[in-house]
């Protein structure tokens, strides 16, 4: 089958350990089932696969993707729950929580095999590119808002790096629960679409807010740590989810944060529940992910270059079939 994936790993130039070819189909395995792709979105996960980080050199040739919707094997609309592990089910009961294309082939590809138990309906209101975008950046952003942040309507939130997934989702997901949203990016036009997807007013990096907020979305890292920790109310929670522009900020702010008390969260994914309620949320409300292009499997690589150069406001989506 046709798919996209890592044959090497280069930490400096990961587009490099990038292929596109004929992989082989998902073998049959007890307690899984083999999904027909649609359907699948980037993430920056893949790119950091491609690094190495979360791969080793061990486990290639790895398909990559972590998201995906299509058909199971009896022709159900269904989405892929990506985390796999953590419960148990359909591996053993020991084995530690691991993503798609850590341990097991990702979605990339004409099909991908997971556990049962890893596989949702899908809302009839969604499409499969919109669904394919859900079960990582939107998923993370909607437990690093309501289950880490804990922020509830009324409250204000500070969403750093707008453009990119996590941060579109938590704009768009915060709008509709209610939040007053403060938005930045370096990007003049990314800025004036985040106010068009809900913002209240968006900023550059850094900009001092008109009031310090409840809560601060955080996945840019380094460049703008400093500034989420200082646009926090005294008691408020900084969660965090990655760290695109690298983990060693200049300045950690630690006296400010442990003087007014701040909490940091870090977070990652969500689980099979929050996903089940992340989907019943957008059929129910008409919220729907954010795309920014839809690219055949087989033009993969102009998907990564895009996202790995930042050229992009909301989702990267591959159509496999």
């Amino acid at each position: 089958m046709f798919a996209a994936y890592a044959a090497r790993i280069d930490r400096d130039q990961p587009l490099n350990g990038l292929e596109l070819g004929e992989r082989p189909a998902p073998e049959v395995r007890p307690g899984w089932t083999t999904v027909t792709v649609k359907a699948a979105s980037l993430n920056h996960h893949d790119l950091w696969s491609l690094r190495g980080v979360g791969l080793g050199e061990d486990k290639l040739p790895m398909i990559l993707g972590c998201d995906a919707a299509g058909l199971d094997e009896d022709g159900n609309e269904v989405v892929v729950h990506s985390v796999i592990g953590q419960t148990g089910h359909g591996v053993g009961p020991d084995e530690p929580r691991s993503i798609l294309t850590e341990r097991y082939q990702g979605t990339f590809a004409e099909k991908v095999t997971v556990p049962v138990w890893n596989v949702l309906p899908k809302p009839k209101e969604l499409s499969f590119a919109e669904a394919a975008c859900l079960p990582t950046a939107w998923l993370t952003a909607y437990r690093m808002l309501f289950t880490n942040a804990g922020v509830r309507p009324g409250d204000s939130v500070l969403v750093q790096g707008a453009g990119g997934g996590v941060a579109t989702a938590a704009i768009v997901l915060g709008k509709a629960a209610g939040l007053r949203v403060f938005a930045t990016s370096r990007d003049e036009a990314k800025r004036k679409r985040a106010i068009e997807l809900g913002a209240v007013e968006a900023y550059e990096p850094g900009a001092r807010l008109p009031q310090r907020v409840d809560a601060v979305i955080e996945t840019v890292g380094a460049a703008t740590w400093s500034h989420s920790v200082k646009s926090l109310r005294p008691g408020g929670t900084l969660v965090i989810s990655g760290a695109t522009s690298g983990d060693r900020p200049s300045h950690a702010e630690l006296t400010r944060i442990f003087f007014l008390e701040l909490k940091v969260v870090g977070s990652t994914m969500g689980s099979k529940d929050e996903l089940e309620d992340l989907l019943a949320f957008c059929a129910a409300t008409g919220v729907r992910p954010v795309i920014d292009e839809v690219l055949p499997l087989d033009r993969a690589r102009e998907g990564f270059e895009k996202m790995a150069a930042g050229d992009l406001f909301g989702k990267i989506v591959l159509t496999a079939s």
